[in-house]
This record gives structure tokens, sequence and C-alpha cells, in this order.
């Protein structure tokens, strides 16, 4: 038997700001850390302050607040006796970093400075602080009065060093470092570094959990040693659902896995640890030579030991075993990263539910199931005794009842939180829609009403008509193109200023105590953002939009596999219906428009579309020449005509993103104007642009190459 220690790490449901909340989640965590026997505790990045304070970094008052809580951290006695990583941003010569605090027994030991930032994507850190970029390095950081008070010295180190206690080493990663091709672990490793941990923010999209488990796994196993990963998990405040997944792994081999969708304030899991096991897998010749000519860490010493003494032999105290890694599929992973983002919003935000203006397609019922899934999660949550959730179940549905009362299932709990409206029109609403929406709603338990919009929509055109002395109409009756856009548009329009007053009113309606509104739902999917295929302030502009990152593609398949997880047969008859906004005549009753068919395009060619243009970063030129091979069973004209019009339309339609509900991030290709896809919103035309011309010119070149292939053969 070598040396055992017990190491932690934990999934955090921090928020921005939420100064004292996080601070009692963090003292939970090592609390619960040290009932485990635990003698370190890893934390989430930027942990004290929540990761997600955006511009808030740029302010004196969170650095501020961050030391007043660390320490009251460090003057809590229940506290000691095990080793701490706690992340917090830190200000140093003017300069702001992101920063792991490491605490033992109430005094500070370093100040480990992240070397490279994530600055793609969603991320910004550029913006908030500046990499230590200087592996390796170390200086001295003078401390706040309040600190150098309880730390009893005026200075402590800040840079990159590693941690030497008695029997082990511990080097510390920051998040986007276990990303990069050089990865820090990989010189720590040959510096002797025996355990590596990773404080992270790492925010869920869609398959992104095998990405990041395959680079711990790889980190582990080819330097052998302890891989501790912390992150994240819920709602922070912005349009990133963090996914926790803590993991623990020894020489490639999983031993601890948290959970990635929880509502959990706190979650942590540890592992016992044979240190000898690291020794003795660190055998190959190669590694010993390669170790001598690596970057030599600075080593901040201290005699705490993580590990029982070597005689003194507990046979309660058994090494964790390897276990299997537990992976959500795509379908899954929608269901509950939505579903615990709704709920984290919903009670976060103190609103007294969600409204949906339920149409009947896909879309709005695919929005309506994702909380219809929240609804699941608390159950599950309380079925496992949350007291955090049965007290906010109390606060936002419990308040229609007499005290204590509680849902008794997910039906139960969605007729108090979800409200969904059917607003049709009776000259372009089909039945079969109409009966869609009123079979969801009753399987689902919504509260829901069916109503018609004419009203209101013959006021608009009767406005319009008094006004201008001109009648328009749908193309189907003689009207032009813009007549007939105007038309659908006022429909769409009318649409949004009935859901909002609904969204207001129904709480009162239904003689809930204390008012309190309902957040609206929006329900336009990536792929039609992507195109522009919905109008600018109808109802798809709402409060939060939970699948404005998903793909029609995974909606389907999300919907298809929630018909038997959840047990909805109604959503056959969603996913059998062709897609259609119905906002021009019926005819026979039935739907006179398709989507793809107004598109030109179907959703699964929007999704390639919009992958390469997003994430392959392709422009329209570059585009055509990577379809030629992935679509060679069409026409070079018709993949050309098909490319031309998917840019022409994205294009002049960016300025719809500019103004877009806020949603949650899923898909990788996401066109989201606020952060993540900075792009221009006022466009040239595209069909006389260079890239056009190049387009043109090669179809033009592969048409007569095949032209004289032809003849070639014809003559011979």
């Amino acid at each position: 038997m070598g040396r055992l220690m017990t190491l932690a790490t934990c999934n955090l449901q921090q928020h921005a700001l939420d100064f004292i909340g996080n601070r009692e989640r963090i003292i939970k965590s090592i609390i619960t850390a040290k009932a485990r026997g635990a003698t370190f505790r890893c934390g989430s990045e930027l942990e004290i302050t929540g990761y997600s304070c955006l511009d808030h970094f740029l302010e004196s008052d969170t650095y501020l607040h961050s030391w007043e809580q660390l320490a009251i951290i460090m003057q809590d006695e229940s506290l000691h006796g095990i080793l701490l990583s706690i992340g917090m941003p830190v200000m140093h010569r003017n300069n702001r970093f992101n920063c792991q605090a490491i605490l033992l027994n109430g005094k500070l030991l370093l100040l480990r400075a992240k070397l490279w930032l994530a600055n793609d994507g969603n991320y910004r850190e550029m913006r908030h602080f500046i990499p230590w970029s200087r592996p390796g390095h170390v200086e001295e950081y003078y401390l706040p009065q309040m600190i150098q008070k309880l730390q009893g010295t005026t200075k402590i180190p800040i840079g990159d060093a590693v941690i030497s206690t008695g029997d082990t080493c511990i080097g510390l990663e920051t998040c986007e470092e276990l990303f990069t091709p050089d990865s820090p672990h990989n010189a720590m490793s040959l510096n002797g570094v025996e355990i590596f941990a990773n404080s992270s923010g790492s925010h869920h999209s869609l398959r992104k959990l095998q990405k990041r488990i395959s680079l711990i796994q790889e980190a582990s196993r080819k330097n052998g040693g302890v891989y501790l990963y912390a992150n994240q998990q819920g709602a922070d405040g912005d349009r990133l659902y963090f996914d926790g997944s803590a993991l623990i792994f020894n020489n490639g081999d999983i031993l601890a896995q948290g959970s990635s969708f929880s509502l959990n304030d706190v979650e942590v899991i540890t592992a016992t640890i044979d240190i000898e096991t690291v020794r003795s897998y660190r055998f190959a010749p190669a590694r010993g030579l390669q170790s001598l000519s690596t970057l030599v860490y600075q080593r901040i010493e201290t005699p705490f030991c993580l590990g029982s003494v070597d005689d003194d032999f507990n046979p309660d105290i058994i090494p964790s075993k390897p276990q299997p890694l537990r992976m959500h599929v795509p379908e899954e992973e929608i269901a509950l990263s939505a579903g615990c983002y709704l709920w984290d919003y919903l009670r976060k935000s103190g609103a007294a539910g969600w409204l949906i203006p339920l149409s009947g397609g896909i879309d709005s019922c695919a929005t309506a199931v994702l909380v219809f899934s929240m609804c699941r999660e608390v159950m599950k949550a309380l079925d496992q005794g949350n007291e955090q959730v049965k007290a906010d179940v109390q606060r936002i549905a419990g308040i229609y009842e007499p005290e204590n009362w509680m849902p008794q299932t997910a039906q139960d709990l969605c007729s108090r939180v979800l409200h969904t409206v059917y607003m049709g029109t009776l000259k372009n609403s089909s039945s079969e829609t109409r009966a869609r929406a009123k079979n969801l709603s009753t399987d689902i338990g919504s509260y829901h009403i069916d109503m018609n919009i004419d009203l209101m929509v013959s006021a608009f055109e009767q406005t319009f008509t008094k006004s201008t002395g001109f009648e328009p109409k749908f193309e189907s009756l003689g009207g032009s193109a813009s007549e007939d856009l105007a038309l659908q548009n006022v429909q769409s329009r009318s649409r949004m200023v009935t859901a909002y007053m609904f969204a207001q009113l129904l709480p009162t309606v239904r003689k809930r105590p204390g008012g309190g509104g309902l957040l609206v739902l929006g329900s336009a999917n990536v792929d039609e953002c992507l195109f522009g295929y919905l109008t600018k302030y109808d109802c798809s502009s709402a409060d939060i939009n939970p699948i404005g990152g998903i793909s029609k593609t995974d909606l389907r398949n999300f919907l298809a596999w929630s018909e038997n997880e959840f047990k909805l047969p109604v959503l056959r008859s969603f996913l059998d219906a062709t897609p259609t906004a119905e906002l021009r005549p019926l005819s026979d009753d039935h739907p006179a428009q398709s989507d793809e068919v107004d598109m030109g395009l179907t959703y699964v060619e929007l999704s390639v579309l919009g992958k390469l243009r997003k994430e392959a970063k392709l422009g329209p030129f570059g585009t055509f020449q990577r379809l030629l091979h992935e679509w060679n069973d069409q026409e070079p004209r018709e993949v050309a005509r098909k490319v031309k019009h998917f840019y022409h339309k994205w294009a002049v339609s960016r300025h719809k993103m500019t103004v877009a509900t806020p949603a949650l991030h899923l898909e990788d290709y996401s066109p989201e104007d606020h952060r993540f896809d900075l792009r221009p919103f006022l466009y040239l035309p595209f069909y006389s642009s260079w890239s056009y011309k190049k387009i043109d010119e090669a179809v033009e070149r592969l048409e007569k190459r095949r032209q004289e292939k032809v003849d070639k053969e014809t003559k011979g």
C-alpha cells in the first residue's frame, strides 16, 4: 500500500455578482469535501464573482468585494485543514488577472494567474483581463491591507508556480489552457507535478463534453498523474448554460464524474488516490530525458501533507476504482440543458411563469416540451429532497394554493408555470394546427387559451386602407409580393403584442396573489435565424428563446426522442406535419404554404451551409468549392444557386439578428449577433460581389469542361 490521499472537485451554481451566495456555496463545498476526508479542494473559475460578470470585471468594486469574500473565508477556522484553490479576479500593477487563490489554514500561498485566455466565440476574456503569458515566472504581489492583517505579511507570490506539499506536487491550470496545443500540464508533468487542478468556466454546447473529456483523459494518460476538473453549473446571468461535469482522472482512468445537468447548487465529487500509482506509471526513459530540458517551475513549499502517514494503515480507506464514463445523447442534452437553464432563469428572475405563443408547429411545440422537461427535472429534484428547489416551487407555483402545496406530477407543475396561447385567424389557420396545439397543451398540462386575432389584424388593414385608399391583397388573390408579405407580417407582429398583453395579465386573470408577470418564450430555431425566415418584432421577439441555438434537424430528433422518453404520443402529429407559417389564406382548409418551399432550401441544407459559414469559416466561394464535393449528386449550377441564395438571404437579414431575442447557446454555427457572431448588419448586394463573380466563372468552367468531355466521347 502506498500513500493514499482523497481529493475533491466540484460543480457550483454560481451567479454573476452574487458575492454572498457565491461565498456560501464555496464554503458549503469545502465543508462537504472535508467531511468526505478530502485534503485538497479545487473550485471553479472566478467562482467568487461568478464567471459571466463581463464588463463588471472592469469595475474596481468587483475586485474589492472579491477580497472581502476571501477574507471571510480565510477567517473561518472550520475551513482549515484542507488545501484550497478558489477562483477570483485580481488586480496587480494596474492590470487585471484571472487567478486561482491557493489557501491553507487561513493563509494565502499563491495567486496563480491564467496564462492563456479564452477570446473567441462566446468569450471575451482579453477585454477584461490580460494573460500572464510568462510560463514559470513569479513575482511579488502586494496584498490589500485587509488581507495583510490576516496574512501577517504584506506580500505573496503571484504568477505561474506549483505547490509542493510534504508528499506530492500540485500544478494549476485554468479552463482554456486545457484546450491549447501546448497545455501547461505537459511541462508541469515533466517537472514532477503529480496532481493537476483545472479551475474552469466552460459552457455547454451540443456534443462538446466528448471533446472536453477526451482532452482531460489524454492529458492524464500521456503524462501520468491525477487530473481534477471543476466547473460552474447552471445559468449565471448570460446566454450560456454551464454544464458542470466535474471529473477526476488518474493515469487515463476516470475515477469520479459529476452531473452535467443538475438543479443542485453544490455538487462535490471525491476520489481516493494512491499517489504511488502515478510514480510507477511514469517509467519511460524518453520521458525522463525530456524532463531534463523542460521549463523549471518555482515551487511554493508547505509542510502540509495531502496523504496518509506511511505507517498508518487504515483498511477503511480504499483507493477509488475506475468507472465507465456517463454520456448523454444530443437529444437528451437538449432536454436537460434547456430544462435546467429555464428553471434557473425562472427562479432567479422572480417571474410568475412562462408564456408561449403555441402555433401547432414544430418550433413552438419544441419550446413547450422543453418547459415540460424543466418540470420533469424539478420533480426529480423534489424526489431527491432538494430543499432549495422545494422553496422555489412553493414561491413560484405554490402561491396559488394554501401553504405547503407541492406538485405531484410534471403536468401538475406545468399547469402553474406554463401558459400557452394559440393565436390563429379564421381564414389562414387550419383546424389541424389548432387541434395539435390543444392536444399538446392537454398532454403536458399547460394552462391553454385558444383565440383568434382576426379583429386586430383587420383593424390594422382597415386603418391602412382608410389612410391611403389602397387595399392590399395576397398574391393568391391578385396582389403583389410586397402586399403579400405585408399582410403576413401584420399577423406575426400582432401576435407579439398579444403575447405580451397576455403575459402581463394572465396571472391576474388566474387570481395569482402578489402580482408578477410571465416571461414570453420565443421559438425561432437557429436555421430560421440564420436565413432570416422570421418577421422582425413578431412572436419570435420574446424575453428568452430556448431554441434559438438549436437546428431544425436537432429539434426534430429531440421531439422524436421525447415522444418515447416523455411518453407524449401527440408529438408524432407534429413530426408528420409539413412545417408552415400559416400566414396566407388556406386552400381547402389546408395550409397554402410550406417553410422549405418559401425558403428555397431544406432545413438540412441550411444546417450544412450554416456550419460552413461559421464553423469552417468559409465565405461564398469557399462554401461553393466545398459543396461541389459534398453535394456531388447535384449539378454545379444548382449548388451555386443554393449557395448564392443562402448568402444573399443571410446578408439582407443580418439586421434581424441585432434585435433577436437572447437565445440559449447550443449550436456553434449560431448567427446570434449580440456576442457570438460579430459581423456587419449592412451589406452591399452580394449578387454584384466579387465572390459571386468567382462562383459564376467556376460554374462556367465546369460546364464547359463537361461539355468538352461529352463532345470528345461522342466523336470517339
